[in-house]
């Protein structure tokens, strides 16, 4: 999927501790979701549809994207 990122509105975590070596979020027309590494703000997004980011967050927030407890 393609989109518009040219007036994406970027941000980071509020919990992000660091000033770069980040994952930035824009929310674009269409109510898909970029992501992007803020190391490269040029380079390459990922774009979501709604309901991919809906499953990739409800995943996160279940745990379902923990590293195995050794």
């Amino acid at each position: 999927m393609t989109a518009d990122l040219s007036r994406a509105q970027w941000f980071k975590s509020s919990r992000s501790a660091s000033k770069a070596d980040c994952v930035e979020v824009a929310f674009l027309e269409g109510g898909v979701v970029g992501v992007r590494d803020s190391k490269n703000p040029s380079g390459p997004a990922l774009v979501f549809t709604p309901s991919e980011w809906d499953a990739f967050t409800g995943g996160v927030q279940d745990g379902e994207f923990n590293r195995p407890q050794a």
